[in-house]
């Protein structure tokens, strides 16, 4: 019997597109049953999402999942703020990046892991300027250019 791989929810793709992305950490997060079930149904959205330190904890603020329909009267909030699951060390290290101006916090990746739990990938990012994102696309249109003179 083969072992399930990894299910991918849902990408934060302009995340890459505006920020320079460093530190990447897998962590888990706290969910009540209803949240699992949406997020199984692929009901979930992080593009607004972004994460803070508090008191030595995580949290991620404005991720989305939608209630699940068959919930009743024990169903979730859809932006309600859910705890994150790190080491301490892992959040000392990021505490001190944040320290740093101008860099935030930010889920990249929603994923269900081979045993069938919710995991979130996120990152240490800093914003980048518009001369930095006119590079980006200038630099993803010669690659798709390349792509192209190799398939011909």
């Amino acid at each position: 019997m083969s072992k399930p791989e990894e299910v991918t929810i849902c990408k934060n793709r302009r995340a890459a597109f505006d920020f320079f992305l460093s530190d990447k950490f897998t962590v888990g997060i706290v969910l009540m049953g209803t949240e699992i079930k949406s997020i199984r149904l692929h009901q979930a959205s992080i593009n607004e999402a972004y994460c803070l330190v508090h008191e030595d904890e995580v949290w991620i603020r404005n991720m989305s999942i939608e209630p699940y329909e068959k919930g009743g009267y024990v169903n979730h909030e859809t932006r309600r703020e859910r705890k994150l699951l790190l080491k301490a060390i892992e959040i000392k290290k990021i505490k001190a990046k944040l320290k740093d101006k101008g860099v935030t916090l930010i889920p990249v990746r929603l994923y269900l892991n081979e045993n069938g739990l919710a995991k979130l990938e996120i990152s240490v990012a800093k914003g980048k300027k518009n001369y930095d994102k006119r590079e980006t696309i200038k630099d993803r249109e010669s690659a798709r250019e390349l792509a192209r003179r190799r398939n011909r």
